[in-house]
């Protein structure tokens, strides 16, 4: 199995999971969303659905483009309330302020990790 092949699955399964996430803790998505956001408990169980469908998407070869494609619009559209997680750790001067940071040029490298499953 090549490496594109499997970094494929493990992107898949960090989408999936992400998703299942979003059902299973929404509280904990629900707080970095930022205020301006409307419907926050709807938008993150949508975002739940748009992660696993990305995933699923991916697995297949006649979808693994559009899948890719929409990964990287997901993880941009998502991209303000990792910023806005940031914010709030920064404000509330909680632990972990400098992880946060740390996760939002590891959104670029999802977006090329995607970009890199385009067929």
């Amino acid at each position: 199995m090549e490496l594109i092949e499997i970094s494929k699955y493990i992107l898949t399964a960090l989408l999936i999971t992400a998703g299942i996430l979003h059902f299973l803790k929404p509280k904990f998505f629900m707080k970095i969303m930022p205020d301006y956001v409307p419907a926050h408990h709807a938008l993150v169980l949508a975002s739940g659905v748009a992660e696993i469908i990305c995933g699923v998407l991916l697995l297949f070869p006649s979808t693994q483009t559009i899948g890719a494609y929409l990964t990287i619009a997901l993880l941009i559209a998502v991209f303000p309330a990792n910023v806005e997680m940031s914010r709030k750790y920064y404000a509330k001067k909680k632990k972990g302020f400098w992880l946060t940071i740390l996760r939002l040029p590891l959104q670029i490298l999802l977006i090329w990790w995607a970009y890199q499953l385009i067929v």
